[in-house]
């Protein structure tokens, strides 16, 4: 990766949930940038730089996404996502606490790039977090988005 800042596109409702995000990236001296946002309609936004609040928008490197959000949920999302050819290699990590196997098959279908069920547990968490990001930051060779 380049030395631009790593951006993360958190689209999560539970304001508890975005805050230990936050949290745990701070806690565990991750160098990313974190955008949140509180639902598919929102993140599409976002990502599209619509005007007047993400005319500036940076394209994020990752997404986190919840799947039970109001307005438009995470799958309908994934699909929005996956079918436009701008966006579609922008990787999405589902973040939720669903372990219906049906939203595990279903998420991976639309284009998921992994899946991650919330640990309860805040310590865990907090490591799931540090784990996820030493993944896709430090391991994963990802596309450069300076330029798109």
């Amino acid at each position: 990766m380049s030395d631009q800042k790593f951006v993360i596109l958190l689209a999560e409702d539970e304001l508890a949930d975005a805050y230990l995000v936050k949290t745990a990236l701070k806690e565990n001296n991750i160098l990313a940038e974190l955008q949140h946002v509180v639902d598919g309609r929102e993140a599409l936004e976002y990502l599209q730089r619509k005007p007047p609040h993400y005319a500036q928008a940076v394209r994020p490197n990752l997404i986190l996404l919840d799947l039970n959000m109001p307005r438009m949920d995470g799958r309908e999302f994934l699909e929005a996502i996956k079918l436009e050819p701008t966006l579609r290699d922008i990787p999405v990590v589902v973040l939720t606490t669903s372990e219906v196997e049906r939203d595990v098959v279903s998420s991976y279908g639309l284009g998921a790039a992994g899946y991650i069920t919330k640990p309860i547990d805040v310590v865990d968490f907090m490591a799931a977090i540090r784990d996820l990001s030493e993944y896709w930051i430090d391991l994963v060779h990802l596309p450069d988005t300076e330029n798109k």
